[in-house]
């Protein structure tokens, strides 16, 4: 399982916006002669800067309301008015973010952190941004350092594990997830990817009995219920297996998909020992009924 960040991950990144109001206005004047030539404007720094804010609570009044890419718009005018506001610059960053352009995300994130490097929200922005850009190393190392700002961060010791194990170092990997699980025993993501470790190395009971505590945790999570269901048909227990598949499916039918699957980095064994599951006739009729646009169903 991957965990993206998405508004609320967002609005966590401006720690404050100003809220007073500063108006530029041109001043209008009489023509002295019969071509008017444009007047120069003045512009005072502080206002320009009063006003960055204020577009910078607009764009984030927008993402409050999913309206990303109007919200990207304001957020790039705030940064032209007040180019040293290192929150304007970290909005805009994980605005760049939510709308999938990570790219532009690291620009903008690696700028705040020039303006100021105490804000562990950006460092994990930018982690994220790495991650998505397959930079994984990188993506360690600054949610790391946010995490060394705050280590109480659940959710990023569970980013930083996901970052180890797409570099293959299960081992740190687990760590991670058992680290997050010390901060919030009910984090149930952390126990789910614990047993997709474990699965790909063989040790089915143990991936069975942490995919069961991420069930118990949260009844409508369709991913463990899902690899929970594969391990109990290896395990024999086909009955079983086929009921948890179609409440899983029945909550979340993207995980009948490879595609999914592997986006939320389920390994070869399970990928493949899953489609076998969902190859029994109950499932691929379900499936049929819940992904009628899907072509490639799984072939018994």
């Amino acid at each position: 399982m991957l965990n993206n960040p998405k508004t609320s991950a967002l609005l966590r990144v401006v720690a404050r916006l100003a809220l007073g109001l500063g108006i530029l206005v041109m001043s209008s004047g009489v023509a002295t002669a019969q071509v008017v030539l444009p007047r120069t404007l003045e512009l005072n720094p502080k206002e320009m800067e009063q006003n960055g804010f204020i577009v910078a609570q607009e764009a984030l009044q927008l993402a409050q309301f999913q309206q990303f890419q109007e919200a990207l718009i304001r957020a790039k005018l705030a940064v032209q008015l007040a180019p040293q506001a290192h929150e304007i610059w970290a909005l805009l960053g994980g605005l760049y973010l939510t709308v999938d352009e990570p790219q532009e995300a690291v620009v903008a994130l690696e700028r705040s952190l020039k303006l100021n490097d105490q804000n562990p929200g950006v460092y994990f922005n930018l982690g994220s941004a790495y991650f998505r850009q397959g930079q994984y190393a990188a993506s360690i190392r600054v949610i790391e350092q946010g995490l060394a700002l705050k280590p109480d961060a659940t959710e990023e010791w569970f980013n930083l594990g996901n970052a180890y194990l797409k570099l293959g170092q299960t081992d740190r990997a687990i760590a991670q997830y058992r680290r997050s699980l010390r901060n919030d025993k009910r984090f149930w993501p952390a126990y789910t990817n614990i047993g997709l470790v474990l699965y790909e190395q063989g040790n089915i009971r143990q991936a069975a009995k942490n995919w069961e505590q991420a069930a118990e945790i949260d009844p409508k999570a369709s991913e463990p219920k899902l690899a929970l269901a594969t391990a109990l048909l290896k395990l024999g227990n086909e009955a079983e297996a086929l009921k948890l598949a179609e409440e899983a499916l029945r909550l979340d039918s993207r995980y009948g998909t490879v595609d999914f699957q592997r986006e939320n980095l389920w390994g070869d064994r399970l990928v493949a020992d899953t489609q076998a599951l969902l190859a029994k006739p109950p499932l691929r009729a379900l499936l049929s009924q819940l992904q009628p646009e899907q072509s490639a169903l799984p072939q018994p």
